[in-house]
C-alpha cells in the first residue's frame, strides 16, 4: 500500500495570498498533479490538518475546488487553522467524519492497514489539546483492534521540537498519549502536521513523522528566543509504503529538478571524468 501525506494547505479564498506572499493554491494545484502522476499508483492521500486559512466557508469551497482533479481518495482531519462545523459541510460525501462534537474517527477494513483520525484542536486557540475525553476515546479505539496494524492521523505533534515558538503552540496530554502508545504496539506511526518541516522522532515507543508543508515552512530557528517566522524552502509531501509487515517513508520534495541522470554509460562504464 502507497499513502500520500501532504499537510497544512493553508488554502484561503479564490486571489488572496497567505501571509501577503504565499500562493498555497497554486502550490497544491502541483501537489495534486504530482500525487495524480506518481508511479506506482497511490492508493491513498492523507492530509493531517490546517487545509485552509481562517476556517471560512469559501475557503473550503476554493479546496474542494482544487483537489477535485485528485483521483486518488483521500482523508482528512482538521487542524488549528480549520472549523469543525465548516469542513463537516464542506465535506459532506466524507461519512467517516462524525456528525458533531470531535473529528475522530477510526476506518477499518477498507485498507490494510487501520486508519485513525485524533482530532487535537482547540477551537479559536492554536495550540492542541489531548483532553481526558479524546484520550479515553483514543485507547478504546486501539484496544478494539489490538491486531490491527494502525496508522493514527493527528496534526499536533505529540513532542517538543526545539522550535520555540511552535512549541509553545504545541500539545498538551503528550505524556498521556505516549503511555497509551506504549500499551499498543500495533501502532505502526503517528503521522502529523503543524510545524511544516520534516521531523522523525519516536513517542511512547512509536516513530512520529512530521511531514513539510505543501506551500511554505516554519523557519528552522533552535537557539531560542528567535520571533519566528516562515521560508519558501522547496514544499513536498511524506510517501509512507506498508509492505510486507513494515512501514517505510519517504520525504519527497515538489520543486522540478534536473535528471534523473545515468550513473553508468551502455557499456556499464562509470560516467566519470
Amino acid at each position: 500500500m502507497w499513502i500520500a501525506q501532504i499537510t497544512d494547505t493553508h488554502i484561503k479564498q479564490v486571489g488572496k495570498l497567505t501571509y501577503g506572499r504565499v500562493n498555497t493554491a497554486s502550490y497544491l494545484e502541483r501537489a495534486v498533479a504530482r500525487l495524480n502522476a506518481h508511479r506506482p499508483r497511490l492508493d491513498l492521500v492523507v492530509i493531517t490538518g490546517d487545509l485552509v486559512d481562517f476556517g471560512h466557508p469559501l475557503e473550503y469551497a476554493h479546496l474542494r475546488q482544487l483537489l477535485e482533479p485528485l483521483t486518488i481518495p483521500y482523508l482528512i482531519i482538521p487542524g488549528n487553522h480549520d472549523e469543525r462545523d465548516a469542513l463537516r459541510q464542506a465535506f459532506p460525501e466524507h461519512d467517516y467524519l462524525p456528525a458533531s462534537g470531535f473529528l475522530h474517527y477510526a476506518i477499518d477494513g477498507r485498507y490494510p492497514l487501520r486508519i485513525v483520525g485524533l482530532d487535537t484542536v482547540v477551537p479559536g486557540d492554536s495550540r492542541g489539546e489531548l483532553c481526558e475525553q479524546r484520550l479515553h476515546w483514543l485507547a478504546d479505539t486501539l484496544a478494539a483492534q489490538p491486531s490491527a496494524p494502525t496508522l493514527v492521523l493527528m496534526h499536533h505533534p505529540p513532542f517538543v521540537s526545539g522550535i520555540e515558538h511552535m512549541d509553545r503552540i504545541g500539545l498538551t496530554g503528550t505524556p498521556e498519549f505516549a503511555e497509551i502508545l506504549r500499551q499498543h504496539p500495533q501502532v505502526q506511526a503517528v503521522l502529523c502536521g503543524h510545524l511544516h518541516r520534516n521531523i522523525f522522532t519516536t513517542v511512547g515507543g512509536r516513530p512520529a513523522i512530521c511531514s513539510v508543508g505543501t506551500a511554505h515552512q516554519v523557519a528552522l530557528e533552535l537557539e531560542g528566543g528567535e520571533p519566528g517566522g516562515f521560508t519558501l524552502e522547496p514544499p513536498g509531501f511524506m510517501l509512507h509504503r506498508w509492505k510486507d509487515g513494515k512501514l517505510l517513508s519517504h520525504a519527497v520534495m515538489l520543486e522540478d529538478f534536473e535528471g534523473p541522470y545515468p550513473f553508468y554509460d551502455a557499456n556499464g562504464k562509470l560516467l566519470d571524468e
